[in-house]
């Protein structure tokens, strides 16, 4: 305190004069007339109009205005891809003893995954997350709850399709073999639509609670309580089915997929414009909660989906039906230019925005009869989406899908002996498959501590708690928690046991911390799941699981993801009960503290009157 009444004295101190000297300095004053050019008048003495020429810029200044903003953009995603390869890479060429094949393919499709996701998060923000925020402030003032609740679904719904890393699942469908897992099959290829379609449904579901969450101050809970359980038994009845316990593992991972970089932001812009609209809701805890119902519905529609599909065809059917599409894709000489590379990447790129768009442009001027400001901007926004999408997706196909298939299909050679790769098993059985899962988990560690999501909710949440749970203890408590389900995920997948068996018994861990845990970390905690699967690490992981499987034998390789997203909700909730404690112990001893204080006065007061 002494050092800042010295610093605002000798601040007081200083004369004018010397104020206006050091203001003054390397300053020149120019007149506007020196600017502008002279006026000139015609004969009638009128003065003739001087329009300011058009602006021309050489190429070189434009890239010097366009160069900062583009880097600073493009990094960003660098960050997230390139450690990631070069972890890959290293691992694949020091510890496996094998060269990265299709290298320069491999690298070109990272880089247009990293210009796809530039491209496509600025026209997020610029195109589509405007929608979501004049949507949600100005659909509450002009129609009724039903009318809003509709409009969250069919949104919900919508920004589903248009999720990068459902794309990874539509490749992860030609991967699966028919006669190993007909109804894995089939929903990922003949029924590829319905489950994605059923996913949004989840997606539109946990909307529709979201915002009512918003609204009336609901606490999560019991949400959690009564979407889970049901969830848990349906898993629990598919797990004794032989054929549709292959589908849980997908299901599960369906949870993780959706919660990406569109559906969260605008789905919560929505959300967030309804609660200021209507003046309800706890504001602090406003962004938290939706993202968690948006993880589970998905599970639990994808498994009905697979429930009531079991019931409809069997697995023989299935099975010749594959063959009969083989039989005739080879006669008909191929495949069309819309199911290969790069029509499909578009096709799916153009399936995937625009649907969404002209929704967003029917509620805002059919339904709410509202303009768009600054619309060239908003148009401009959109473009980029489209085009980054599109980019994205061919560089999902060539990049991360071939590295993570490639990377999963020779991990296996530390302790398996799989074919085409010499001297496999590299080390013996107990070390090679400790070597795996160390690999799955620096894997996780490394690309969670990577995610841009991570970082925000952490700064969040500290200032929620006021400090008492850091951004550091977050990120970190997150990032081991994906490590350690990752590395459950490769060892389900080398040994082979049902995931069921590990999620169940996860999922009931995590409702128990929930009981005991307050409202806040519980926020906090389960939505942390959702921005640990960002769109380079769900394809990355899903492709690094499928060729891992598939490299062993394994009928199905899902269920990596399901477990990156239950172990930080544990790890976090953990140490929300940790923090909790520590808190109440340094109040304790601060309490304890003050009365030996008062005690010790006490006494001292004593003494004197004495």
């Amino acid at each position: 305190m002494q050092g800042t009444d010295d610093k605002d004295e000798a601040v007081k101190k200083i004369r004018f004069g010397d104020f206006i000297r050091e203001t003054q300095v390397q300053s020149t004053s120019i007149s506007y007339s020196h600017l502008m050019p002279k006026p000139k008048y015609d004969k009638n003495g009128n003065e003739i109009p001087n329009p300011p020429q058009k602006l021309k810029l050489r190429p070189v200044d434009t890239y010097r205005l366009l160069a900062p903003f583009f880097s600073s953009r493009f990094f960003e995603q660098a960050r997230a891809v390139v450690p990631l390869a070069i972890y890959l890479g290293l691992f694949q060429w020091l510890v496996l003893k094998q060269s990265v094949q299709n290298a320069s393919i491999i690298g070109a499709g990272l880089f247009a995954v990293m210009i796809g996701l530039m491209l496509f998060m600025e026209g997020l923000k610029l195109g589509l997350m405007p929608f979501g925020e004049v949507i949600g402030n100005t659909l509450p003032k002009k129609k009724t709850l039903p009318v809003v609740l509709g409009i969250a679904f069919a949104l919900g719904v919508g920004v589903t399709f248009a999720e990068p890393a459902i794309g990874a699942l539509q490749v992860a469908g030609s991967i699966v073999d028919p006669n190993k897992a007909p109804y894995l099959y089939t929903l990922l290829n003949d029924r590829a639509w319905a489950t994605v379609l059923v996913v949004g449904l989840g997606v539109g579901s946990a909307a529709v609670l979201g915002t009512m969450r918003f609204i009336y101050g609901w606490s999560l809970k019991p949400m959690i309580y009564l979407s889970l359980i049901p969830t848990i038994l349906i898993t629990i009845v598919a797990q004794f089915s032989p054929e549709l316990s292959k589908v849980i593992g997908l299901a599960w991972d369906c949870g993780a997929v959706t919660t990406g970089p569109v559906t969260v932001p605008l789905v919560l812009a929505l959300g967030i414009g309804v609660s200021s609209s209507v003046g309800k809701g706890d504001s602090a805890l406003s962004g938290f909660g939706i993202v968690t119902m948006a993880s589970i519905f998905p599970i639990l529609g994808v498994l009905l989906l697979a429930t009531f599909v079991s019931f409809t065809v069997t697995p023989e059917e299935i099975i010749s039906m594959a063959m009969a599409q083989k039989t005739a894709s080879a006669a008909a000489g191929g495949q069309s230019w819309h199911e290969t590379t790069p029509g499909v990447e578009i096709v799916m790129g153009v399936r995937a925005i625009v649907p969404l768009i002209l929704f967003l442009v029917f509620v805002l001027k059919v339904v709410l009869k509202e303009k768009m400001a600054n619309a060239k901007i908003v148009r401009y926004g959109l473009a980029l989406s489209l085009i980054g999408m599109v980019v994205f997706n061919l560089g999902l196909t060539y990049g991360l899908s071939m590295l993570g298939d490639q990377a999963g299909g020779l991990v296996p050679a530390a302790f398996a002996e799989i074919s085409g790769i010499e001297n496999s098993p590299l080390y013996g059985a107990s070390l090679g498959i400790f070597i795996a899962a160390l690999f799955a988990w620096f894997l996780g560690f490394g690309a969670t501590l990577a995610e841009p999501a991570l970082n925000a909710l952490g700064i969040t949440v500290e200032n929620l708690t006021s400090g008492a749970f850091k951004k550091s203890m977050l990120m970190y408590a997150v990032s081991f928690g994906v490590a350690c389900g990752l590395a459950l995920g490769v060892s389900k997948i080398i040994f082979d046991f049902p995931v069921a068996y590990a999620l169940v018994p996860l999922y009931a861990i995590g409702l128990i911390l929930t009981r005991f845990s307050s409202e806040e970390y519980v926020n906090v905690g389960w939505d942390s799941a959702g921005v640990t699967t960002g769109p380079v690490t769900v394809p990355l992981v899903l492709a690094m699981g499928l060729g891992f499987g598939k490299a062993l034998g394994v009928t199905e390789g899902f269920g990596i993801l399901a477990g990156a997203s239950i172990c930080p909700i544990i790890s976090v909730l953990s140490m929300g009960l940790y923090v909790e404690w520590k808190s109440k112990r340094q109040a304790e001893i601060e309490d304890r503290s003050e009365i030996q204080i008062e005690k010790s006065k006490e006494k001292e007061n004593e003494l004197e009157v004495a």
